[in-house]
Parts: C-alpha cells; structure tokens; sequence
C-alpha cells in the first residue's frame, strides 16, 4: 500500500489537488467582500438563496458563500480563516472526514461549510461530544451566523419540548450525538405530530468523529422504563460468585476442553473480556441453588427460570472477574458510574446492559436497581447513516479510515497543517518489567523538570494514574493528576500543563477541548483571578461567553476578564518562550492504548501550531497489550540478548511488534462493531417500516381504510385457524365462538345442521363476522361522530403499535443473546438472526392486527364527567366556590419513597433525580403523590 502510495499519491493528495482551485477563488473574492459595507454583506445571505431557488447549486454558490462567511467571522470574531481551513471547508462540505491535528481551528473550519447549507433551508446539525462544547460553539460561532440573517438553535439537556422544536427550526443547530439520537427516538413515541421536536435529517458535521462514530458505536442508544424483574436475584449470584476460585488466562483456546486448560470455578479470558463457569462452578452452582440441572429441567428441556438462572450467574462472574474498579467503573455517592476506556470520563447517567451494571451494583454493596425494559432503541452507525449528507472533523481518522469507508461511506482526507510540525516523535523504549518501565518514566520526568520542560504524562487508567503519582510524591516533584475522580477541574488541569516547570498525569487525553498553550492558557489564569476577586461562579461562567447580553453584571465581569486576560498574555509570552527554548511540551505515554489513535490524540497534544515538542512511549512486557498481543515475540528477542530488567531496547522491530498488536486489537474491535450493525440492520429494516407507518398517521393520512383492511384480515387469519380442517365436521366452532364472545359472537351462534355443514365455506362465515364488525364500527361512528371517530382509529392504531413493537425489541434481545450458539452447528448466526427476526417481526404484525380489531370493536369513549360539588355552609377553605359550594378535594395518598428508590411515575430514575411534577416532596420532606 505505502508502495502505491508512493506511485500514485494518496487519496488525500489527489483530492487536496482537486479543491485548490476551489480555495482560490475563495480567496480571490476576499477584497471584493472586504469592500462592502455590514448591510451589504448581510444581504448576500438573500442574493444566495435567491440563486439557489433559480437553479443553481451550493456548488456554484460555493466559492462567494465561503467568501461572505470567512469576512463576516472577521468583522464579528476578529478570526480570519487560513487557506488550509478554506480547504477543510470544502472537504467537509463535500461529505468527507476532514484530519485536522489539534489546535488547527476546527472549530473555526465548520462555519463555511455550515453557512453554506444552511442557505438551503433544510437545517444543519453540528455535532459535539459535550453540552459545554455545544453550548460555547453555538453562542461563539453563532455570533457569525446571525450576523448574516441566519438563526441558530441549541440542543442541550433539560429543554422541554417547545425549546427543543424552536431549536430545530433554527437554520443552524448545535447539539449533542446523545441529544439527536434521542430526539429522533422520542419523535417516533408520540401520538400527535405537534409533539414532534425534529424536521428531517438533511446535513450534519460530526466534531471529534472519531470518537461518535468509532468508539461510542459498540453502545447503543436506549430509551427505557422501569422493568418488573426483581433485583434480589443479583444479590444472590454475587454471593455466590463471591466464593468462587478465578483462575485467569490471556485467551481460552477451547472451550470443549476448557477443565483441561485451567483450574477453578470460573475462567476469565482476558483478551475477550468473558468469564466461563467450569465443571466444579456448575457443580456448585446446582448445589448453591438447589437446582438439579443448571441447563434445563429433568427430561432436558431449557426452561425460563434456568436460562435467568444462568444469565444472573454469567453476569456475577463477568463483575467480579472483568470488570476492574477504577478502571472500568468508579462507585461515587452510592452509585456506579461508568468511566468512558476512550476519554477517562465518567459517563453520567449511562449503564452497562444486559443485567452487567446491576451485577456490579451487587459487588460493589451499593442499592440494585431494577432492570429496565427497552422502549425505543438505534445504534449510532444506522442513527447518522439516516442523514442525506454527513461530515466530520477530527485530529485523528486515517487509522481507522476502512471503517469510515465500509459503514458510513466517508473518506478521509488529511488536511496540510498551517505552520509545519515541529514536534520530535521518538521511539518506543520497551523494558522487561512494569516496575522497570515506571522507573525511567520518573527518571525521564525528572530530567525534563530539571529544565522547566513541562511533561503531560499519559496512562490507560485511574488506577495507574495514582501509582505513578504516589511514585513523584516519593521523589518530590509536585505534579497535578486529571482523571475521572478529578474531572471537575479537567479544563483548568488540562490548560496549565504548559506552563514552565508543569508535570500533569492524566488518563487518556481524547477529546478533553481545551488547547495547551506554552506558557499557560491565559484565559484559565485570569479565570482563577475573577474568583479571588469574589465574583459569583455563574459570572465567572459568562466572563468569556459569547452570548448577546445586556445584563449590566455580566458586561462588568466581561470588561473585567478582558483586562485580566490582556495583563496574562503579557506575562505567558515571556514565559512560553522558556518554555520554547526548554524544548516545548514532552509528552510520555505509559502504555500503548488498544488503539493506534488514541496514542496519536495523546502526542497531538504537543508541537500545535509549529510549537517544538516531543513524545515518547514507556513499555514494559508485563502491559496487557504486550502480554495478551504481541510480547511473546518481544520476549524471546530480549531473552536471547540476555537483557536485564532496567535495560531499555529501543528497536526498529519491536516498534512494529508493538504496531502489528494494536493493528489486531483494531481490527477486532471494529469486527465487534460491525457486528453489532449486522444485528441492528435487521433491527433497522424493521425499525424503518414502523417508524415510515407511524409518519404517515401522524402527518394526518386517514388511517380508516387501513383499519378497517385489519379487522378483515384478522377475522380471516382466525377463521382459518379455528375451521382447518378438510371438511366442516372437524372445525372447531367452539374454539372461534370462544375466541370472539363477547364483542363478536353470541353462544347460540355457529350451530349448523348436517345439510348446512355441507354446503357451508369458510368465506361464510367470515362474512358474517366482519359484518358484525362493521355494524359495530359504524354504530360508533354515528354515536360519536365522523371526525371523533378517525382521531379514535389513529390513536387505537399508534397505541398497539408501540405496544407490541417495544415487545418485539426485547424478544429481538433475547433472541440476540442466544442466537450465538447456532455457530456450534456450523450456521450462520446473523443470518439464522435476520431470518427469525422476520419471521417474528411477521407474527408481531398479526398480533398487532388481531388487538387492533379488539381494541377498536370493544373500547368505548368516555366523556369527561362534570366536576361534582357538595354543598356546605359556608367555605371552609382557599378551594371554596363564591356559591358556597367547595369542590371535592381527591383523597391525598402519601408514598412513602427513600431518595434512592425508583420513582413511582416509572421514569426509571432515582426518585432524587426525577423531574416529574406528579411525585414532590410534601412540608415534611417525604415524597407524595
């Protein structure tokens, strides 16, 4: 490949080839805009869209439209955009994912090819990985957009509906990948279209792509509620696992002969992350549970309380034989939280599935909570894939290029930095043993300490985080450490790790959003000033904002920030030159990640805008990559040169080692990520079909027909079930008459004599059935009147729909997680799932048909009854009428609830945290309806 390369040119060389001319005369046109006066170059906005609707396309359009919006963010931002951001507008505009290394304006690049499309009307999505990004982006770049006649919306956490439907209105809309996702979820729960928030999914940038569409793609989005299943059953199964004998192994070659490879209760192999009961694990688990066959009952048949039986057991050792506390998890106030393995963050609100985090709730003695039932559910890869055109920006992609190409069908371009990169990256240095390793990492940060050369030292965990910091504390150097029990003070951490002298620990450095300046970040130092000044921290907040305000405070702590910020440039300018002439920021990576890019993203930290810097990594055979991927080879190698333990090797050949490993681990994770599309394409074809039928409810197409085509078909499908036979004397009334008595059938109905038996068909009494039916419909429709009538078929219709489709994704699940073990019988397990799954996608629509008819022949509509008023003597409370009447008050049932429990409204969330208004607290503090 690098051979074509060299032959041919890259990809990204030939592309950069194609739009220069296209830069150019975006840059030609500067002084002709340069010229015009603000209202004039506001009314570009109109002339654009006006050339639009004649014909032309955002093609033609392009080169003034990214002239318009590159001197607009001059004259409000004071930010010109260089010809290489030029460039990563046009990459991005034309649906590709534009490699832009960290501190080349990203942020910036986005307003061009944003202004551009949004000239068509149709909404444009940005995409950001926090609130705080989108919030800032959304008032800081908006500022732009505004200028020029457009509108700008923001999604964030906490709107109510209206907001969140002005937002998508706007022309313009920053939000982030959770927000959109759920949105698009919600939109498809409603009854009516008024309650729908987005317009359509036309054009969309995804910032840090890398991170939304690679790492967050193994987890789906989720909307659920409350499940009924009782949480005492993990309680019991970590007792259980609490006992038990872990033997652990770097990868199970085979399964069948799993007794013969370790000893045991359970085995967990490290490279798959799994955990497998053995032989003597069974045998106790059916002496612990009384049970007299963990897999099925005594004639070997697989029952439910089995198959919970296991699933409860596999997901007790998976906690305590995988999961790793502050690793994987931090337990904070009671509650486990996930810790993102990408970013280091902690991932609030977000839960292991399949019963896992309740398991770890078991281990870690805090409150189970229940499991929850899926309402509505998309992946990221089928949610993003859904927009007509999408884009994204990120300092790292080519890595993983294949997999942009393969599941979204976008290519990756890399753009040329502004100024060259100046920073030394340096080879891998590999030493026999961890502690080894650790050793010369410190000996390593003293060195550059003693020059004032500040150090970001990078580690894959919490846990070694604090291992190496106990290590500096020992030799005296004063340090700072950012990780997931730290993350409060991320951005102010993050920002200073350039100052002279600095040494900053932290976990993995992926998306952090905060730039390294040499010298220190002006912007944090003069942030800490404000505070001891005593401004209000929700001042301090809107110190750098760049929302429009006339709040008298808000412009005096502004003024005040921009002198504070003025006087610490000064100072850093001086200082970020000792910092230069020291050799710039010297990054250290503890540990090879799993992943090529994400060791990229921690040395992308250094040299940014042609700053010097270094970077090195720290390895040692005993790291998990080495260990499980690629260290047998390394070991041998050092083996045979007789190195000792604190001797470094620094190898052309063990740097490819090292790379090929990670080459693997890749190439695994994007197997498990693309198999985990393979099972939600089939999801998603049938998700499709749903979704496009409740659209067409909810835009008002009259239903009626459909319905009514249902009633038919479901009395026909039953018909035939119920009179199967060959001839009329094996059909069973009966079981017909049972089925509709009550709202079709009578007991006196279906009683033929002999003769009328043989001249009787099916179609008969079919017939007579959907007469009925039809007699009951248009009784109704007379009593409630023709409009009444439709609005009652639409929402009879979207309620069993809902119904039985939230059914369906948990018997999809469940399915899911079985459907594995077909492999063992040498078939296909995605294909025996897409054939399944349609064929109970098919029995779904029969029952949907079959409640329907019910639901729309035996439910009635009640009117709201008039309030009922009992007459007193006089008013006796704030409730009495001017009449003297007072009106009955219902009776007040106090619910007892502790803050931890699950709220009654079967939001699924701790009573603490819900928001909803029917469960508050009462004058005494307990909560009550």
């Amino acid at each position: 490949m690098a051979f074509l390369e060299k032959l041919f040119g890259s990809f990204s060389k030939k592309e950069l080839k194609k739009i220069q001319p296209i830069a150019d005369k975006v840059l030609a046109l500067e002084d002709t805009y340069a010229a015009m006066s603000d209202a004039q170059l506001k009314d570009m906005t109109p002339k654009l869209k006006e050339r639009l609707a004649k014909g032309e396309t955002l093609d033609d359009i392009l080169p003034d439209a990214f002239a318009v919006c590159r001197e607009a963010a001059w004259r409000v931002l004071g930010m010109k955009h260089f010809p290489v951001q030029i460039i990563g507008g046009i990459v991005l505009h034309r649906a590709c994912i534009a490699e832009m290394k960290t501190g080349e304006g990203k942020t910036l690049v986005a307003t061009l090819p944003v202004y551009l499309n949004a000239l068509t009307c149709k909404g444009v999505h940005v995409v950001t990985v926090n609130d705080y990004l989108a919030k800032r982006d959304s008032e800081w770049m908006g500022k732009v957009y505004r200028f020029l006649g457009l509108k700008v919306g923001l999604i964030v956490h906490g709107l109510n509906n209206d907001q969140r439907r002005a937002a998508y209105a706007a022309d313009v809309t920053y939000g982030t990948n959770n927000e959109f996702g759920f949105d698009y979820l919600r939109d498809n729960m409603v009854i009516y279209k008024e309650q729908m928030v987005q317009r359509g999914h036309a054009y969309a940038i995804v910032d840090e792509v890398d991170s939304i569409l690679i790492d967050e793609a193994r987890t789906p989005l989720i909307i659920s509620g409350q499940g009924d299943k009782s949480t005492d059953l993990y309680k019991l199964a970590d007792n259980f696992a609490r006992g038990l004998k872990k033997s652990v192994v770097a990868e199970l070659d085979d399964k069948e002969a799993l007794d013969d490879q370790v000893e045991g209760d359970y085995v967990v192999d490290e490279k798959k992350k799994t955990a497998t009961l053995t032989k003597s694990g069974i045998a106790k688990a059916i002496q612990y549970f009384n049970q007299e066959n963990l897999f099925g009952d005594s004639d070997g048949n697989v029952t439910e309380e089995c198959l919970t039986l296991q699933h409860h057991i596999n997901q007790a050792i998976k906690a305590r034989g995988v999961m790793k506390r502050d690793v994987d998890y931090v337990v904070r106030d009671g509650e486990v939280i996930i810790v993102d393995e990408f970013t280091g963050r902690l991932m609030l609100g977000r839960r292991y599935n399949e019963g896992l985090h309740q398991a770890i709730e078991a281990k870690e003695g805090v409150t189970v909570e229940h499991e929850s039932k899926t309402l509505a559910t998309i992946t990221f890869q089928n949610f993003f894939r859904m927009y007509d055109k999408l884009a994204g920006m990120t300092g790292t992609a080519q890595t993983e290029a294949g997999e942009f190409e393969e599941i979204y069908g976008l290519a990756v371009v890399e753009i040329p930095t502004n100024k060259p990169v100046a920073r030394q990256d340096m080879n891998d240095v590999v030493y026999k043993t961890e502690k080894a390793k650790f050793d010369a990492v410190i000996e390593q940060i003293i060195e550059c300490h003693k020059k004032g050369q500040p150090v970001l030292v990078g580690t894959i965990s919490i846990e070694k985080s604090e291992l190496l910091s106990k290590l500096l504390k020992h030799r005296g150097i004063k340090h700072e450490v950012l990780n997931a029990k730290y993350h409060e003070k991320e951005a102010e951490i993050v920002a200073q790790a350039g100052k002279f002298g600095a040494v900053t620990i932290a976990t993995n450095m992926a998306g952090r959003g905060t730039d390294i300046m040499l010298g220190g970040n002006a912007e944090h130092m003069a942030k800490a000033d404000l505070r001891k000044e005593g401004f209000a921290e929700e001042l301090i907040v809107e110190s750098n904002g760049h929302a429009d305000t006339s709040d008298e405070e808000i412009l005096k702590v502004r003024a005040r920030y921009n002198e504070l910020e003025a006087k610490h440039k000064a100072e850093i300018a001086e200082e970020a030159e000792k910092v230069r002439e020291a050799g710039g920021l010297f990054i250290i990576g503890t540990e090879r990640h799993e992943s090529r890019r994400i060791d990229n993203q921690l040395r992308g930290r250094a040299g940014r805008q042609g700053d010097p810097g270094a970077s090195r990594f720290f390895i040692s055979l005993e790291d998990d990559l080495m260990r499980l991927f690629g260290g047998e080879r390394v070991q041998n190698l050092m083996n045979s040169m007789g190195v000792e333990e604190d001797m470094p090797i620094e190898n052309k050949m063990i740097s490819g080692s090292i790379e090929n490993a990670q080459k693997k681990l890749e190439a695994r994770n994007f197997s498990i990520r693309k198999n985990v599309l393979q099972y939600d394409d089939v999801m998603n074809s049938q998700r499709e079909i749903i979704y496009g039928q409740r659209q067409k409810v909810l835009a008002g197409e009259d239903v009626s027909a459909n319905v009514h085509d249902m009633v038919t078909m479901s009395i026909e499908g039953n018909a035939r079930l119920f009179l199967s036979g060959e001839v009329a004397d094996d059909w069973d009334f009966d079981g017909l008459r049972n089925h509709y008595r009550g709202w079709l059938t009578k007991e006196d109905d279906f009683h033929y004599t002999p003769a009328e038996l043989g001249e009787l068909k099916i179609e008969d009494v079919v017939k007579v059935l959907t007469d009925r039916a039809e007699l009951i419909c248009k009784n109704k429709e007379q009593r409630y009147g023709s409009d009444l009538m439709r609005e009652f078929e639409r929402v009879v219709l979207l309620r069993v729909v809902d119904t039985h489709w939230m059914d369906h994704i948990d018997a999809m699940e469940e399915l899911r997680r079985g459907i594995g073990l077909r492999g063992y019988a040498q078939r296909d397990p995605v294909v025996e799932y897409r054939i399944e799954g349609f064929n109970m996608f098919d029995a779904m629509v029969e029952s949907i048909q079959e409640d329907t008819t019910r639901m729309l022949l035996t439910l009635e509509l009640r009117r709201e009854q008039p309030i009922q008023r009992e007459q007193v003597a006089k008013p006796t409370s704030e409730s009495g009428a001017s009449d003297g009447s007072i009106q009955k008050q219902p009776v007040r049932k106090v619910v007892k609830i502790g803050r931890n429990d699950p709220c009654p409204c079967g939001s699924g969330l701790k009573w603490k945290k819900c928001t909803c208004k029917q469960y508050h607290p009462d004058q005494n503090g307990t909560p009550a309806k």
